[in-house]
């Protein structure tokens, strides 16, 4: 049996330990024991077959646990705790902050406790509905029609109280149109998604203006080469247009490839940028820095 074989072996049975024994909440130290590893190099190891730490691999298994315990109507938040194996409601409360961007109870209630301002703004590329809660903004999407725009918004957070109004989040946010964005204060995003999409996006924040990449590139730097396509889904469903610049992400061939915004659209950010930052662009036929 090969060194690699043998690897990989170890990394599945602490897979499914995890798995099988989430409610324990095992540590470090005894998973890495199970697999005859010391933590240091299991830490290592894991991280480099699954992409994920073993502490934020136990988080996602435990919070999927806990988000299948909150959709029975009678559960409660100390209810889901329990059954996931935690201390208390206070490190359920942590996980989902840290994970889900909400808490528990705003989980449970499908949002019907989440407080959203909104409201349309113009921009160099058309109309934009930009929202925001009290951590940052939820969500930024061009509105070619405000109606639909609205209603688009609405299905992603079906509960949620929402209110037409400008507040100081969104105009700051918005200052990315108008302003050196290097000179801005830092824009807080509140977000709901998968780790793997969190990770996607979080990537997409570190493409400057006037460069792009590919999504071959995009998954290379998060450790996952083969995974374009799962790359490719998650820019696509990119909550917050432009300020997490999605558009920035083209195909390998240097086609610039499609947007949720229109493709006329993306090509005309990507020119205006390229001139902002005192870039050349070719609009046509262009090859990734």
């Amino acid at each position: 049996m090969t060194q690699e074989i043998l690897n990989y072996n170890r990394i599945a049975e602490a897979i499914d330990y995890i798995r099988e024994h989430f409610k324990e909440q095992p540590s470090l130290e005894g998973v890495a024991e199970k697999v005859h590893l010391s933590p240091y190099h299991f830490q290592r190891m894991f991280t480099d077959w699954a992409g994920v730490s073993p502490k934020k691999f136990l988080q996602y298994i435990s919070i999927e646990h806990a988000k299948a315990v909150l959709k029975n109507e009678q559960a409660t938040v100390f209810d889901a705790a329990l059954e996931t194996g935690l201390s208390g409601t206070g490190r359920l409360h942590d996980l989902f902050i840290n994970i889900e961007g909400m808490t528990p109870g705003e989980y449970k209630n499908g949002g019907e406790s989440l407080a959203i301002n909104y409201s349309f703004a113009e921009t160099p590329f058309g109309e934009v509905l930009v929202a925001s809660t009290h951590k940052g903004i939820c969500y930024m999407a061009f509105a070619d029609d405000e109606n639909m725009a609205f209603n688009e918004m609405k299905g992603k957070f079906p509960s949620a109280a929402f209110r037409r109004m400008t507040d100081l989040i969104q105009q700051n946010a918005l200052y990315i149109f108008t302003k050196d964005w290097s000179q801005l204060n830092q824009v807080k995003l509140h977000l709901k998604g998968t780790e793997f999409q969190l990770k996607v996006w979080e990537s997409l924040l570190s493409i400057p203006m006037g460069k792009f990449t590919t999504y071959g590139k995009l998954a290379a730097r998060l450790n996952n080469p083969k995974a374009s396509r799962a790359v490719g889904s998650a820019v696509g469903d990119n909550p917050v247009a432009f300020l997490i610049p999605c558009h920035r992400v083209i195909q390998s061939t240097g086609s610039f490839g499609q947007y949720h915004w229109g493709s006329t659209r993306k090509t005309a950010m990507l020119g205006w940028e390229g001139v902002k930052a005192g870039c050349r662009f070719r609009l046509q036929n262009s090859l990734p820095l």
